[in-house]
């Protein structure tokens, strides 16, 4: 599933080829359930003749303001793409939904899945549906005294703690995985026994794999590609997401690397490294 880097990636392309631009025309295929419970033709109606303002991230939301106080609030989920073609491209594979601009240009959503959702919203409906998600975790307000009060006195797992949107937004399973080894925290650790050390040492953690995904523009692993067909880089330098369940070694130890479930997602640490605390 795109995380934060991923969905950056995405934004950032986004605001060099579609501010300003115009939506001319609406083309669905297959999934119209890609808008949700609107009808095809009150989307078309809403969106033809707006003008695409700077798009906007919230965790894994993209939220791209139009002309007429509307916006488009679009989640990838797990195989979601959004991909800029020239209008006369042949439709790409899942492809669900073209936007026609004025540039000469489609903006396509497709998605293998069929998780994704483009959806068209009041400004205020765009607000409050981003409202209920925690702090982004490279802003200020994400610190180690905000994630010791979130974590205090939960007896639930510092991962899972980490993948609710609304303690941190736009964290998923892969960089939890690795912000958690280099960090030398055990995924399994209850949240409420972290010292303060360790919450520093986690925030920290969680900003240098962020930090360096976006510099890598995301990590792909099957579907993930930027508005430009591109994959991103970032899964090169993973130290331990993944790699449990293929029987890799750790990085730092030499020691093999686990693998397990947590939550219903797979998990990888390394037991040498993210040893349990003693109680």
């Amino acid at each position: 599933m795109p995380e934060l880097p991923e969905v950056e990636t995405v934004r950032r392309i986004l605001e060099q080829e579609t501010v300003g631009r115009q939506i001319t025309g609406v083309t669905f295929h297959d999934f119209q359930g890609v808008i949700g419970d609107m009808d095809p033709d009150t989307f078309r109606a809403l969106v033809r003749g707006q003008t695409l303002g700077c798009p906007q991230r919230r965790g894994k939301y993209l939220s791209i303001p139009l002309s007429e106080g509307l916006a488009l609030v679009i989640h990838l989920r797990m195989t979601g793409r959004l991909l800029v073609l020239p209008n006369d491209a042949a439709p790409v594979r899942f492809e669900h939904l073209a936007l026609h601009l004025d540039s000469g240009q489609d903006l396509r959503f497709a998605d293998q899945r069929k998780f994704g959702r483009v959806l068209c919203l009041d400004a205020y409906s765009a607000r409050a549906a981003l409202a209920r998600l925690g702090p982004e975790p490279l802003e200020r307000r994400f610190s180690a005294s905000y994630l010791a009060q979130m974590a205090s006195r939960r007896t639930a797992p510092v991962k899972n703690v980490l993948l609710d949107q609304r303690i941190v937004a736009g964290l998923g399973n892969i960089y939890v995985d690795e912000a958690l080894f280099r960090a030398r925290i055990n995924p399994f650790t209850p949240a409420g026994t972290l010292t303060q050390d360790d919450h520093r040492r986690l925030v920290r953690a969680i900003r240098y794999v962020l930090r360096a995904a976006l510099l890598n523009q995301g990590t792909t692993f099957s579907s993930f590609e930027n508005p430009y067909g591109e994959q991103g880089r970032n899964a090169d330098f993973l130290q331990v997401y993944g790699k449990g369940k293929a029987g890799q070694r750790c990085g730092r130890c030499d020691n093999e690397l686990a693998w397990t479930k947590l939550g219903g997602r797979g998990t990888s640490f390394c037991p040498t490294c993210q040893p349990m605390p003693t109680q």
